[in-house]
């Protein structure tokens, strides 16, 4: 039986052919997402008023209008189209329960894989955000508040406060590889928030490979988590905590020193499997403050890298900081609370901001490129705005 709203199309034109999709066409065209979605059998086998490749853009449609309603995203996403009214006169705007049924038979695989397929690093080899041939990324987490409700809850978990009270909303905690020189998240890992972030680190790792410099915070080191961002062939550049034990083996001509690390305090009383790192400590000074930083890196040749350049390099971290401001706040929208209730639809709607988000980092560097300009001195908001006008635009029907 044909659901409410939906009529049988006369010839072959399909509402896939004519929706507007502006920037998100561009970095996501429709054959890969039509190749994603077969891989992950969530296509239709019947002609629906809602079909899979237009709710993959819906997905998107919803991160670049975050603060609209499900109505409202839609009217955005099919704006310009002159059938609504005339040729097409006898279609009908969906409702909210059909787009919400469109999205679960959707579900979050296609997102998902749909990301890892296309986000690709952006930054031209050479060029800033290099060490030499090393291509600088970073890795961190964050959190994104989700809607109050008892099954968002038992599945993502809600952190605690000071006062001993539950806080406002669940929180979903998100793990992600983000390029310096671009702000393009390349990689991403989602896990309920009592989740680490040492325990989420293995899940990028098919995303990091031996072009790479890894940087990260002092928050991740642990040996096993050491262990296994190395053996993903990247050379990393990790800060460390200050009452790290590492015995000295060699001082080296850059002020740097080679170490051992090791398992345990018994294998370093026993000096049991050691492995070499190479140390560089040095101080910040702002104004009348004064911090100790203290990095450790596989790269143990200073000729290679001396030590101010990884001390140079390390700053560049706080270029995912940046990224996921521009996600949570100006993307997002500060305060605003994901809107899906079911775990698989924040898991989707997750992935749709990070698709989104990538689709205007990707524009951005194209831009950067054509007039030779560093991506990160471009205006990520208006950016966003012009997106905006471009998924609203009149569209060009398909031959």
């Amino acid at each position: 039986m044909a659901r409410s709203g939906w009529v049988k199309p006369e010839g072959t034109e399909r509402l896939t052919d004519h929706v507007s999709l502006g920037v998100l066409a561009r970095v996501f065209p429709p054959s890969v997402i039509d190749e994603v979605i077969a891989r992950s059998n969530a296509g239709e086998q019947r002609s629906r008023l809602l079909p899979a490749r237009v709710m993959v853009y819906y997905v998107m449609a919803m991160a670049l209008f975050a603060s609209a309603s499900y109505e409202e995203v839609m009217r955005s996403l099919l704006a310009g189209l002159h059938w609504l009214s005339g040729r097409f006169g006898t279609w009908t705007m969906p409702t909210k329960a059909a787009i919400f049924k469109a999205r679960s038979r959707l579900g979050s695989q296609v997102m998902i894989e749909l990301f890892d397929q296309v986000a690709q690093p952006l930054a031209a080899a050479g060029g800033p955000g290099f060490l030499g041939r090393w291509r600088l990324v970073s890795v961190d987490g964050t959190t994104l508040d989700l809607a109050d409700t008892p099954v968002i809850e038992a599945a993502y978990g809600r952190p605690g406060t000071n006062t001993g009270l539950k806080s406002a909303f669940p929180q979903a905690r998100v793990l992600g590889l983000v390029e310096c020189a671009t702000h393009a998240v390349i990689g991403a890992v989602t896990a309920p928030y009592t989740t680490s972030k040492t325990d989420m680190l293995p899940g990028l790792s098919h995303r990091i490979d031996d072009s790479m410099l890894l940087i990260a915070d002092r928050g991740f080191y642990s040996y096993r988590a050491w262990t296994q961002a190395t053996a993903t062939g990247a050379q990393l550049l990790w800060r460390i905590k200050a009452n790290q034990v590492l015995p000295i083996l060699q001082e080296l001509p850059d002020g740097s020193y080679l170490a051992a690390l090791h398992a345990s305090t018994k294998n370093r009383r026993n000096n049991i499997e050691p492995i070499t790192v190479r140390v560089i400590e040095y101080q910040v000074h702002t104004g009348q403050k004064t911090t100790n930083f203290r990095l450790m890196t596989t790269i143990l040749d200073p000729h290679a890298a001396g030590a101010q350049q990884l001390a140079e390099a390390y700053a560049q971290r706080w270029e995912i900081e940046l990224c996921f401001d521009e996600l949570k706040t100006h993307h997002r929208g500060a305060g605003l609370v994901l809107r899906s209730k079911t775990p698989d639809g924040v898991l989707q709607e997750i992935y749709g901001f990070l698709c989104a988000h990538y689709a205007l980092r990707a524009l951005i560097g194209q831009v950067a490129r054509e007039f030779d300009e560093d991506p990160l001195r471009f205006s990520f908001t208006r950016t966003l705005r012009a997106a905006r006008r471009s998924i609203a635009g009149v569209p060009d029907f398909s031959p």
